[in-house]
């Protein structure tokens, strides 16, 4: 059953390069979510397609505590440069699905020495509660059923998979670690099974 309906559409230009902007609204909940295209996506097999959670830290304001901005600039070059493909930015999944203020608290806990899977559990708070739906239905609106999934998360694709998605590669997103977020990516590739190589 699809929640999402397509709600408008217009063209966005960025530092990136342009791209066409659709705004989903979720029947459930109000909630709005984004997909990026580049070129002609319609009907199209195996797109470079990035599923973005939002992350108002990362994205917005710079924070290098984690390396989400990075990820979504980077992934937003590759489709340019790919000349096709999709970044579907799914809300309400700051912090791995715990909201942002739990996600101020866990960052608090992590000043003292936790690291961020130690945090939420500290906090009686499930280490990952996101989920894809969103993300399908946005595929399923353009008529795509295989991807080429930009990520280091294998239980993203796993989870896409689940769905009816089919990740014909998975392509890594990986970021220059920096003194601030290294322990945070460290954890990613131990505890959460990223594939993020030479930490």
């Amino acid at each position: 059953m699809l929640f999402l309906s397509h709600t408008s559409t217009a063209r966005l230009p960025t530092q990136f390069g342009a791209f066409d902007v659709h705004v989903f609204t979720d029947s459930r909940n109000g909630l709005e979510h984004v997909a990026l295209t580049c070129g002609e996506v319609q009907g199209k097999q195996d797109p470079l397609v990035r599923v973005h959670s939002e992350c108002l830290t990362g994205d917005v304001f710079g924070s290098t505590r984690c390396d989400c901005g990075e990820q979504l600039h980077h992934a937003q070059r590759l489709i340019q440069q790919s000349g096709q493909g999709l970044i579907l930015y799914l809300k309400n999944h700051e912090g791995r699905g715990i909201g942002l203020t739990n996600k101020m608290r866990a960052y608090a806990l992590q000043d003292q020495g936790m690291d961020t899977v130690e945090a939420n559990v500290a906090l009686g708070l499930p280490v990952d509660a996101r989920t894809y739906e969103a993300a399908a239905d946005m595929l399923g609106y353009f008529d795509i059923d295989s991807i080429r999934l930009l990520s280091n998360n294998q239980d993203k694709r796993t989870a896409l998979q689940a769905l009816g998605i089919s990740v014909h590669q998975q392509v890594p997103l990986l970021t220059t670690p920096t003194a601030d977020n290294l322990k945070y990516l460290q954890t990613k590739s131990v505890k959460l099974g990223h594939l993020i190589p030479d930490l």
